[in-house]
């Protein structure tokens, strides 16, 4: 297998590691310090992990030279650790709004709607869009979350919400095809996106690290 000869998604693919190396390094973190919140943390570092991997895959299938029908077949299971990984952020939101009853509630509904984007993109062509909604509708649900929890002080809440806010930029930005940069090397909308998901992981772990710490003082 080649590596693919096109600049932009060289970068694509790149980026697309390096952010699947962050995020790993950081539900490993997260595990480590999350002893005063098992439940809490094993939802977060669970979403770090599907989210590691789909950006494992996503680095394969934009940076290596292959039949269509071979990356076909490979977004199928980046699409459901992105389904996955989406539905455990609502469930962790939920957590910090309503508390850890209210989320176990949630879990078997979260896990299934995100079984059921992943069906739904095996069954329509057009996948990125429903990718799109289904993203946006479940992260302006946890930024609202947090805008509330960080209104009434909630440890860490503050940098959850600015997490989730930079997400929502870079997933606007990703839908923007048209959008490219410039810098050393040429990024394309993807590219671009990845970059800024990275901040958005720091400001999330942030977050996390915040609550965590401060319940294992209590």
């Amino acid at each position: 297998m080649q590596f693919i000869a096109i600049p932009t998604e060289q970068t694509t693919a790149t980026t697309d590691a390096v952010l699947a190396v962050i995020v790993l390094i950081s539900a490993i973190y997260l595990k480590g310090i999350g002893a005063s919140k098992p439940w809490k943390t094993s939802v977060w570092t669970g979403a770090f992990y599907l989210l590691s991997g789909a950006a494992l895959l996503g680095a394969i299938a934009h940076g290596f030279a292959m039949s269509e029908k071979q990356n076909r077949l490979l977004w199928h299971p980046l699409y459901l650790a992105l389904g996955l990984s989406i539905a455990l952020i609502v469930v962790g939101s939920v957590y910090d709004i309503l508390g850890e009853a209210a989320a176990k509630r949630i879990l078997p509904l979260m896990t299934t709607l995100g079984a059921g984007f992943f069906a739904v993109t095996v069954l329509w062509s057009d996948n990125f869009i429903i990718f799109i909604v289904y993203e946006a509708a479940a992260l302006f649900f946890a930024f609202a979350g947090y805008v509330w929890a960080a209104k009434k002080r909630n440890s860490g809440a503050l940098q959850m919400g600015l997490g989730i806010l930079i997400t929502i930029i870079g997933a606007g930005v990703q839908a923007g095809e048209s959008i490219s940069l410039i810098f050393i090397w040429q990024f394309d909308h993807n590219g671009v996106f990845h970059l800024i998901q990275m901040v958005g992981v720091i400001f999330l772990v942030l977050g996390l690290r915040a609550d965590l710490l401060a319940t294992a003082k209590e």
